[in-house]
């Protein structure tokens, strides 16, 4: 399969429509999410392949951002677009009410790869539904209405999800959901707890949880719900000990684990499932994104037999029209057999180990706005600073407009030169899909050397 070079005025191979008119019904009819309408002018993408995307000009971007951390297996995996195209053949849809082969097959799969004993799946749409549902299993199961959800986090945009969710996009939803409790996790660089070591970190952090749990009433509280690794607020990643003494927690309290993998599963934390990097079996895992990488719409939770044995003999009062969409599951299916087949688990581990970690560390070493560097497999975050001694922000927390000058620059910068960036607050995140080559790694992270001269234009350190 090759790519095709698309020319300015070349119509769009489905639509027959030109650049021009794609932006003009664009502008005229979709309504895009998180935006102010008027004050955006969406780029027409004409095609992709691999670790690249083209714009109608024939302008090739290398993905440094996944799209939304999501495009794992690359754009246009010839295996996985087929297996979609051979269900379309045979069976297009089937309520969830019925067995279907490839429904069964992709929950056997995926709870294989599990740990613990989660051994069934509970299929959704995506991630923010993934998230509400858990909840709602965790709630009944325990029959507690309380949830702890971190500041720093994101668990989707419905109503509960979005309740759940720590950073500033939950604050237009407010009020939300009843009995959500928030809490600081683990974040040495701006630690919440005055911690100067890992260990600090993880022992302070888990004895905030403990003291919230006692004020709060731990019989309380249902759930426990955090990202195995910090996603879009931070690429955090978990001291050593602290995912196990949540569950340690959770075990003591008779409380729900909650771990979000929507993000940092399906090989982006170079495992599976991220928690496998700490050998932690929550009660719940909910996923999305990585698993088909978004080829096909889906997402779900996966069940531990605890708490799954809670509706033997009641029934679970949620579902989705398409839950279990047979071209979805049938697209991951293929795509965890591609995982397997080709290593990307394995090729996703050594790239951060090998590649982009040490690539990062060496542009540190040169550009003075680059506090911190953190992550894991392909799932990476450079922390930009005015001053490194102070730890002062590249731009102020939430910035927009002209605060938001420094990092718009810098996102500027690096897709003038063909690399299309993820950037969240005074964070750029090095997320591209899970197969990459290391010489399209070295490629991006040599525009990055060069696009960080503008950030540290904004630097007052050395």
């Amino acid at each position: 399969m090759t790519d095709t070079t698309v020319q300015q005025g070349v119509l769009d191979a489905v639509t027959g429509a030109t650049e021009e008119q794609v932006r003009r019904d664009d502008r005229g009819h979709v309504f895009h999410s998180w935006s102010a309408q008027g004050l955006i002018d969406p780029l027409p993408i004409a095609s992709a392949l691999g670790s690249y995307f083209t714009d109608y000009s024939g302008k090739r971007y290398l993905d440094f951002s996944s799209q939304l951390v999501n495009v794992n297996i690359g754009y246009q995996h010839p295996k996985l677009v087929a297996a979609i195209q051979e269900q379309a053949g045979r069976l297009t849809t089937i309520s969830p009410a019925f067995a279907n082969d490839a429904r069964s097959e992709a929950a056997r799969l995926i709870t294989e790869l599990a740990p613990g004993d989660l051994n069934r799946v509970f299929f959704t749409n995506g991630g923010a539904e993934a998230n509400e549902n858990a909840l709602r299993m965790a709630r009944l199961h325990t029959g507690r209405h309380k949830v702890l959800a971190a500041y720093r986090s994101y668990h989707g945009a419905t109503a509960g999800s979005i309740a759940l969710t720590g950073d500033p996009r939950r604050w237009a939803s407010e009020p939300g959901m009843p009995g959500v409790v928030r809490y600081w996790g683990p974040y040495l660089y701006r630690s919440a707890f005055h911690a100067t070591t890992e260990q600090e970190e993880s022992e302070r952090a888990l004895q905030h949880l403990r003291d919230l749990l006692m004020v709060e009433g731990a019989h309380t509280v249902a759930a426990i719900i955090l990202e195995s690794v910090v996603g879009t607020n931070g690429i955090l990643v978990p001291p050593p000990g602290y995912l196990q003494g949540v569950r340690d927690l959770c075990d003591e309290f008779g409380i729900v684990m909650i771990a979000d993998e929507v993000m940092s599963g399906f090989a982006r934390c170079g495992e599976w499932f991220a928690v496998d990097h700490w050998g932690v079996a929550p009660d719940l895992i909910t996923f999305a994104k990585g698993v088909n990488s978004g080829y096909v719409p889906l997402g779900g939770v996966i069940i531990s037999e605890r708490v799954a044995q809670s509706f033997d003999s009641k029934p679970f009062p949620g579902g989705l029209t398409y839950s279990g969409h047979p071209l979805a599951c049938a697209s991951a299916v293929a795509s965890i057999n591609i995982f397997k087949e080709e290593g990307v688990v394995e090729h996703a581990r050594a790239l951060g180990e090998d590649v982009i970690g040490p690539g990062l560390r060496a542009l540190a070493e040169r550009h003075p706005s680059i506090g911190e560097v953190r992550g894991l497999g392909t799932f990476w975050a450079l922390e930009l600073v005015r001053d490194r001694e102070t730890r002062e922000p590249l731009v102020p927390f939430n910035a927009g407009g002209a605060d938001a000058k420094a990092m718009n620059e810098f996102a500027a910068a690096c897709k003038a030169r063909g690399l299309w960036p993820f950037t969240h607050f005074n964070r750029t995140h090095v997320v591209p899909p899970c197969t990459t080559t290391v010489d399209e790694v070295r490629e991006g992270l040599a525009i990055l050397d060069e696009a960080l001269e503008v950030a540290d234009q904004y630097s007052t350190g050395s």
